[in-house]
């Protein structure tokens, strides 16, 4: 688990007890929609750090399916917010 979690930079990201805290309100309209925005995630490992939520959630948190669930709907275009939930 370790691993992963370096692997996806994000030793230093914020713990919360709810597995999608409720302040994120995920939508398709926070999906980047110019050039630009698209280029600056496309540096982000969103599909991979989302594909390591899967793999946890199989495993051994259950919990966290209908979180990762959430994420997994914006796998073709995330935005910063989707990134922010998945950190």
């Amino acid at each position: 688990m370790e691993r992963g979690i370096n692997e996806q930079k994000m030793s230093n990201s914020k713990h919360v007890c709810s597995p999608l805290a409720s302040h994120f309100k995920l939508r398709s309209k926070q999906c980047p929609s110019s050039d630009e925005e698209k280029d600056e995630m496309k540096k982000v490992s969103y599909a991979s750090a989302v594909g390591s939520l899967m793999y946890v959630m199989v495993y051994t948190r259950p919990d966290i399916a209908h979180a990762a669930g959430v994420v997994s709907r914006f796998l073709s275009n995330p935005g910063k917010e989707h990134w922010s939930a998945v950190k």
